[in-house]
């Protein structure tokens, strides 16, 4: 997470709107408190700034073990515990893994302040982490990449990735492969969460109707005990893509991924290119949904969509089509990528996708849930928070120019194809 998370004594300080606020704890943790006035709910998140791309090859899933693992217990809480004490205060607790960082979060009403800072503070601070647990939870996550491998559309996406990113650890599956999750000890997993989660790769976020200093105050309490150790991840570039892949399965459906690399998280091209995505697949009145499901009524859904991570990005097409329509369905992707790159996009077009991206990211803020994720997705990532206004300013700033000059970067590369289905 190099960049993103600076230690310091500063009490409190980068104030970009007057209900959001960002202390920097003696033992390096980020803490971001935003102020809701008249929420019923506080939400409570831990972004490790450690995520599969993190991993060495042999430990492949470790991120992901590790995540399942927190909820095992504390020596002061069992299993049970924690889910007990979820269920009686009313509210709500998980985790996700990503490439970059892994995300533990918390939803309670909100005069339980205190059970969340503390409950979560002790989960990611202090877990047993015992071997007994790891090989039941190895049990679990084989079960899950079962599931996975069950589902057609997971499976060719995953096929995607390693063509998008091969031989780089982006291009792997979160949860890992069987053999390194058959592989992977109590120890390694034990070494790994204590190199990683430190109060220096760590953000807190939280999001509540309390004044900031109660939240902090709470999050001091819970928090303050994780150690300093300077851990930063070194991650390496992705060098080029791979090529075309066929994915034989006894599939009713041939899946189709069509895509290449995009945009890296800080570029500043980024709105553009949602602008581009959302014209191009992004949404209902998109030319993708428009010419291959409602014109011709080829697929049940199709789309596109956009992914950053710090020093690459990618987009994708995703559809499912009866095997005799498959082809056809590749053939009008790619007819409609060519257009794309030679007519770009009308004016109708970009009001559209101006509105629908400023609209739906205004109201996707209306609880403390996402608010708290938000702040704590952009700390850990990009090491500051950009104010919604300024956000929304920054889509609607996109013009013609702008449009043409992503659509060229990105999307005038050949795009590879990845299917599954019938051979």
């Amino acid at each position: 997470m190099a960049g993103a998370v600076r230690a310091g004594t500063v009490d409190r300080s980068h104030v970009s709107v007057s209900d959001l606020r960002l202390t920097y704890l003696d033992n390096g943790l980020t803490v971001a408190t935003e102020r809701v006035p008249g929420a019923l709910s506080v939400a409570t998140g831990v972004w490790v700034g450690v995520g599969a791309r993190d991993e060495p090859d042999e430990l492949s899933g470790v991120s992901h073990f590790l995540e399942h693992l927190l909820f095992k217990g504390t020596p002061s809480r069992s299993a049970q515990d924690i889910s007990r004490t979820i269920d009686r205060h009313g509210g709500d607790i998980n985790a996700f893994t990503t490439k970059e960082y892994t995300a533990y979060y918390c939803r309670l009403p909100a005069r339980h302040l205190t059970v969340s800072t503390e409950l979560l503070g002790d989960v990611v601070s202090n877990p047993c982490l015992s071997d007994e647990d790891v090989d039941t939870e190895r049990q679990v996550i084989l079960e899950e990449i079962a599931m996975d491998d069950d589902m057609p559309d997971d499976v060719v996406h995953r096929a995607f990735g390693e063509q998008l990113f091969p031989d780089h650890p982006l291009g792997r599956d979160t949860a890992g492969a069987v053999e390194t999750v058959e592989a992977i000890s109590g120890l390694d997993i034990r070494d790994f969460f204590a190199t990683r989660y430190t109060a220096d790769s760590m953000v807190v976020s939280i999001a509540g109707p309390h004044g900031h200093d109660e939240m902090l105050q709470a999050v001091r309490n819970g928090f303050e005990a994780i150690a300093t150790r300077g851990y930063r991840a070194t991650r390496s570039t992705p060098p080029g893509i791979g090529t075309n892949q066929q994915v034989h399965d006894d599939t009713e459906q041939v899946h189709i991924v069509i895509g290449g690399r995009a945009l890296a998280r800080n570029d500043d091209q980024r709105e553009a290119l949602d602008v581009v995505n959302h014209v191009f697949g992004g949404g209902l009145s998109s030319r993708l949904f428009e010419e291959i499901r409602e014109r011709r009524g080829l697929v049940y859904s199709v789309q596109s969509g956009v992914g950053a991570y710090a020093d690459t990005g990618f987009y994708t097409v995703s559809a499912a089509s009866q095997p005799k329509h498959a082809a056809e369905v590749i053939r009008l992707v790619r007819s409609e990528l060519e257009r794309l790159v030679s007519d770009g996009v009308t004016d109708d077009e970009l009001d559209i996708a101006k509105g629908y991206l400023t609209g739906a990211f205004e109201l996707g803020l209306e609880d403390t849930g996402s608010r708290m994720a938000r702040n704590a997705g952009l700390l850990c990532t990009v090491g500051s928070i950009r104010p919604v206004d300024e956000q929304v300013a920054r889509w609607e700033a996109v013009d013609h120019a702008a449009t043409r000059r992503v659509i060229e970067q990105v999307f005038t590369t050949a795009p590879i194809t990845v299917t599954l289905g019938p051979g």
